[in-house]
């Protein structure tokens, strides 16, 4: 092993990389491993970060990932993996029910932590990881919630166009995160179904990411919502039951429960008055990725759609009202966010290099003694707007503010 990396100073100084162990080698795992590995390629970091590590339960399957991803090292146990010295950075990139016991683990043994969205599976897990990266703070320890999407180009333009007043007063906020990945009702059974690893379905997974983008773009937080929760097949084929198969054999094959829902849909009050409505969906057939934010105030408005990444919508009512209209913004530019790292103007980026703006924000964060953000104790805010909109469902719709310390 190499010379033990867990005085904070040592990030600051010098020029050996980061090392870096990503835990989970699935979906997330491969994004961020692409992202550690291409930022210092596009963006100047002070440090450069390596891949040292891979974790995983199954030592085929990891040792496999590794092997396509090019990572020297597996481990199987990742708390041997977050004690090791030699090991800078922990990025979690696994299901929801065991982030809040690596984060903490992580933390106490002195490395910095990036772990994927939403933070944890409840309001108390949240909290406790709250509490575990404030300790770890006094240490120089920092922590930072995946929510990639605010690393959107368009999105970030959205929040500075925000800032500087030109959309007045906020009013409205409407966010919808529309996919159709599970319209199939015999689509089988994973662990985003199943409510004891995922802790909710579309809400957590999808509109955990609307909460966000609403809030940091608005600049107000939600304090109230009233909303209603909907599961609409019950049951799905058990994975490894039904591929390859189609009609009614797919159909016959053996069933489990889903314990998660299929969509959620609530209002919104804000901290600085304006109202909202959300609505994450994974049923909405013909949308794949439709995560949309709009924003009406008293001067203007914006409108974003993942799904044409690279533009933003914008209305300016100061405008003549004989040429006003929605003006389409094409974030490529150089002085737009993020964008003067990559491609010529026009050439647009994709999904994947929203991770890589992430790394490049929290190398620069931790070579400057700063706090990422956001950091756990923002996730932990939109872990409790989560757990509003249980809360509020499981009651009839009711309206349920937004708790505080201990609402769990």
């Amino acid at each position: 092993m190499s010379e033990s990396t867990n005085d904070p100073e040592s990030l600051r100084e010098g020029s050996r990389p980061l090392r870096v162990a990503i835990i989970g080698h699935a979906f997330m795992g491969v994004a961020h491993t692409h992202a550690w590995r291409t930022a210092q390629r596009f963006f100047d970091l002070d440090r450069t970060p390596e891949v040292a590590l891979l974790v995983g339960r199954d030592e085929s399957r990891t040792r496999a990932a590794a092997q396509r991803l090019d990572i020297a090292e597996i481990e199987t146990d990742w708390r041997r993996a977050v004690e090791r010295e030699d090991i800078d950075i922990v990025d979690i990139c696994t299901p929801g029910n065991t982030h809040a016991e690596i984060a903490i683990a992580a933390l106490a043994a002195g490395k910095q932590v990036l772990c994927e969205k939403p933070l944890a599976n409840s309001v108390a897990e949240a909290e406790a990881m709250t509490e575990a990266a404030q300790r770890a703070a006094g240490n120089g320890v920092s922590t930072f919630c995946g929510f990639s999407y605010r690393r959107t180009p368009a999105l970030a333009l959205a929040r500075r166009f925000v800032q500087e007043g030109r959309l007045g007063e906020i009013r409205h906020v409407r966010a919808q995160y529309l996919q159709d990945w599970l319209s199939d009702a015999d689509a089988p059974l994973n662990w985003r179904l199943d409510k004891d690893r995922a802790g909710s379905g579309a809400l957590g997974d999808i509109g955990a990411h609307s909460v966000d983008a609403a809030q940091w773009v608005s600049g107000q937080q939600i304090e109230g919502v009233s909303a209603m929760m909907h599961t609409f097949v019950e049951t799905r084929p058990v994975a490894g039951t039904a591929e390859g198969l189609g009609g009614s054999a797919a159909a016959d094959a053996p069933r489990g429960p889903v314990t998660v829902d299929d969509a959620a849909a609530f209002t919104a009050r804000f901290s600085g008055g304006a109202i909202g409505v959300f609505e994450s969906t994974r049923f909405a057939l013909g949308r794949r990725n439709a995560n949309r934010l709009e924003i009406n105030g008293s001067l203007g408005s914006i409108a974003f759609d993942f799904e044409r990444m690279n533009q933003l919508e914008y209305f300016d009512g100061r405008d003549d009202q004989a040429s006003q209209g929605f003006r389409t913004i094409q974030v490529t530019d150089a002085v737009h966010p993020y964008t003067d790292h990559w491609w010529p103007v026009g050439h647009g980026l994709g999904y994947g290099d929203l991770f890589v703006h992430q790394v490049a924000d929290v190398v620069a964060a931790l070579v400057e003694g700063e706090s990422p953000r956001p950091d756990f104790a923002d996730a932990l805010e939109v872990q409790r707007v989560l757990h509003a909109v249980e809360a509020s469902a499981n009651d009839g719709s009711r309206y349920t503010q937004v708790g505080q310390r201990g609402d769990a």
